[in-house]
């Protein structure tokens, strides 16, 4: 065979082997800590209900629409229900803090910014509502387990934090987490401690007699 033939079959063996290791190359560089890149996300929607409103608050039809409108919106915890009032009733404030609390839910003190104007003689009930997600979830698309970056792989982190978004009982926790109070119940918290303590040891009470000669 002559060397220039010979030379070519070697060269296109070459460039072929590379292009096949090349597609084998493992994992592009990206993320090369140990955090995930997908990350929930929390996202905010507004719902808003208006009701007339007189000089003693609601009256009881308009109570029976707000609480239809509760009981549809599947209202619970975690949700926030605030009144954007241009009168500033109290009587108003106090029917609907009595139809919220009937879903374990308080009132908020300021009402966020919503489209439209409030008409003369109503208040507008604002329901917010969280959710969380994580974009981009599952994300496979790195096919090869090879990593000669030492990265992660795309998809790292997403089934933790996917059901940390999915069991969550209130979104807003992964934003700003529960305020205590700052006061402690002593009673409560040395419940366990004292059931220990005054536990007797198991060895305190005499041994049983046991006999090893079998019944008549």
């Amino acid at each position: 065979m002559p060397i220039a033939k010979h030379s070519k079959i070697a060269g296109a063996l070459a460039l072929s082997l590379g292009l096949v290791l090349g597609g084998c190359g493992g994992m592009p560089s990206g993320n090369t800590s140990l955090y995930s890149v997908k990350q929930p996300v929390v996202e905010r929607t507004n719902y808003s209900f208006d009701v007339r409103t007189g000089y003693e608050g609601l009256d009881v039809s308009e109570q029976q629409r707000l609480a239809g409108w509760f009981e549809s919106m599947d209202l619970g915890y975690g949700d926030r229900v605030s009144i954007d009032d241009p009168m500033s009733s109290d009587a108003t404030r106090e029917a609907v803090s009595k139809l919220a609390g009937r879903h374990g839910v308080l009132i908020e003190e300021t009402a966020p910014v919503t489209s439209g104007h409030v008409q003369p003689g109503y208040a507008r009930v604002v329901l917010t509502r969280s959710t969380a997600s994580v974009p981009g979830c599952p994300d496979w698309s790195a096919k090869s387990d090879a990593n000669f970056n030492n990265a992660a792989s795309p998809n790292y982190g997403c089934a933790t934090n996917s059901n940390l978004a999915a069991m969550v009982a209130n979104p807003q926790d992964l934003i700003e987490g529960q305020k205590g109070t700052g006061e402690t119940v002593i009673m409560s918290s040395t419940k366990a401690i004292d059931s220990y303590r005054e536990q007797a040891p198991t060895g305190k009470a005499a041994l049983t007699e046991t006999s090893t000669q079998g019944k008549d």
